[in-house]
């Protein structure tokens, strides 16, 4: 059974950091592309990164220079630092793989940036 299971979410100021981390299981993870999604209220879900099994990694516009996506295969999890965040980046993040062509979730986690 595959699992996604995000945490590190929560309230911080405008220009202040947090980490996410996405913990997996049931899939071979040093093999798995992995990404990170958000969704906004009202918006769709959008990509923010994503990090192959190879470490080459990929961003959309609105975070290159401020988000990290990084992996860690011995603890079958993968990261997303971000800092300098905005009022913008408030969003419902979610952890993404796809294994054996089926596409897997995990039940998010709340980002919320004061101003």
């Amino acid at each position: 059974q595959v699992q996604l299971v995000e945490s590190g979410g929560g309230l911080v100021q405008v220009g202040g950091s947090l980490r996410l981390s996405c913990a997996a299981s049931g899939i071979f993870f040093s093999f798995a592309a992995m990404g990170w999604y958000r969704q906004a209220p009202g918006k769709e879900r959008e990509l923010v990164a994503t990090i192959l099994m190879d470490g080459i990694t990929n961003y959309a516009d609105s975070v290159k220079g401020r988000f990290t996506i990084s992996r860690d295969n011995a603890k079958s999890t993968v990261y997303l630092q971000m800092n300098s965040l905005k009022p913008e980046d408030t969003a419902v993040y979610y952890c993404n793989t796809v294994f054996t062509m089926t596409t897997y979730w995990g039940q998010g986690t709340q980002v919320t940036v004061s101003s």
